[in-house]
């Protein structure tokens, strides 16, 4: 699955957030109902044969769902006249098999309360242009949350960069004695820092500051490749004197007691947010056939031939003194292919696009696996009046 995450972080752009986990099960499920070249690309996408691509499907989501940091959910909304393959539905995680009533005023809102309540809030919003026509509705909702095992101090960032020095923004300042959080890889795309931010529940955060000539994909790429070869990274202990890489300097200190080597961090906090329309990049997906509505493509999901007339996701990320937060909705739009003359009418699709210094992956320790990546061009304003401590931080419920 960090196959699609690598793919998907390549074509990162501007800043953003987004989950290829909260894709590839919703994927698998497509892929099992498909047929001919749409079963191809969908298998294709997923890196393993549609054959198996449901029980992959189901094994993730049950993965997932054991995470102590983690939480999943998967919706399913037909039209009442709409019949699904009995044993294509069986294959589904047990879940709530909803109903789209043809109000799109009333589905809208129903499917907008679903994704609210599965994210706690932090997504508020079914990424999917709803229509009349809409058949089938297939939906996951994929949160995760992490304490830092030590938390930051919030500080005002300094920074030469000027986009950011414009305004002051709200900085995040921690000391360790373990070098070896922070490292340099040479990699293909060029010189790139790493610092591991380790959280509660085996859940981190890995920050990526690549060269300054560097696309934010071509980071992204670079950091999901060091999942796979961490080895490849100059530990922090191990790097010579001088400007050791993007972002890092190695110092020598005088002191008068034998102090123990210390690794001074400085980041930003951030509060990322974006939606993206998944068929603008269909083949990414798998869904350059399956969007083409002159025919259906999922006889193994209804005999009523359907083609995928909407699909995307809204994501979130948040990463703060104490803690890292992120949630994600992934939908796609079931309209109908090959219908009657009768439905062959032009459905308006509503698509929206969000979109630069540097990346983060939201990381299982044991898996490697990335839950959510993003970039980060806006980062959080320092507060003018300092807040109150919380009693508990939102992370917690």
């Amino acid at each position: 699955m960090n196959g699609l995450t690598a793919r998907w972080a390549a074509t990162a752009r501007g800043g953003t957030v987004f989950s290829a986990a909260g894709v590839w099960p919703l994927l698998a499920f497509l892929a099992d109902g498909a047929a001919g070249p749409a079963r191809a690309e969908l298998a294709d996408a997923l890196g393993l044969p549609a054959d198996q691509a449901a029980a992959a499907g189901r094994e993730l989501l049950d993965g997932l769902a054991a995470l102590p940091a983690v939480d999943t959910a998967l919706g399913l909304w037909t039209k009442r006249t709409l019949e699904l393959r009995p044993e294509w539905q069986a294959g589904l995680p047990a879940a709530a098999h909803g109903v789209l009533t043809g109000d799109v005023t009333a589905d809208r809102r129903a499917l907008n309360a679903w994704a609210a309540e599965r994210t706690g809030g932090l997504v508020e919003r079914m990424p999917i242009a709803l229509t009349d026509r809409t058949e089938l509705v297939l939906a996951g909702a994929l949160t995760m949350r992490t304490r830092w095992l030590r938390p930051f101090g919030e500080v005002p960032l300094e920074t030469p960069y000027a986009p950011w020095a414009a305004t002051e923004r709200l900085g995040l300042r921690r000391t360790s004695e373990v070098l070896d959080r922070v490292g340099v890889a040479d990699t293909p795309h060029g010189w790139v820092t790493e610092l591991k931010v380790l959280g509660t529940d085996a859940l981190d955060v890995h920050l990526l500051l690549g060269e300054e000539r560097m696309t934010p994909g071509g980071v992204l790429s670079a950091g999901v490749d060091l999942l796979a070869r961490p080895r490849t990274a100059v530990p922090g202990s191990l790097l010579p004197y001088g400007e050791a890489g993007p972002g890092l300097r190695v110092d020598r200190k005088r002191c008068a007691t034998p102090d123990r080597p210390t690794l001074h961090v400085v980041t930003a906090a951030y509060d990322v947010t974006a939606s993206h329309d998944l068929l603008e990049r269909p083949e990414l997906f798998g869904l350059a056939t399956a969007r083409d509505s002159r025919q259906g493509h999922f006889p193994g999901i209804s005999a009523f031939p359907l083609a995928i007339g909407s699909a995307g996701q809204s994501a979130l990320a948040r990463f703060g003194a104490r803690g890292f937060r992120a949630a994600a909705v992934t939908a796609f739009a079931g309209a109908p292919g090959g219908a009657p003359a009768r439905l062959r009418y032009v459905s308006r699709e509503v698509n929206a696009a969000f979109d630069r210094p540097f990346g983060f992956l939201a990381v299982h320790r044991h898996t490697r696996l990335v839950l959510a990546a993003g970039w980060v061009t806006d980062p959080l304003p320092y507060p003018e009046e300092p807040e109150e401590p919380e009693e508990a931080w939102e992370g917690d419920r």
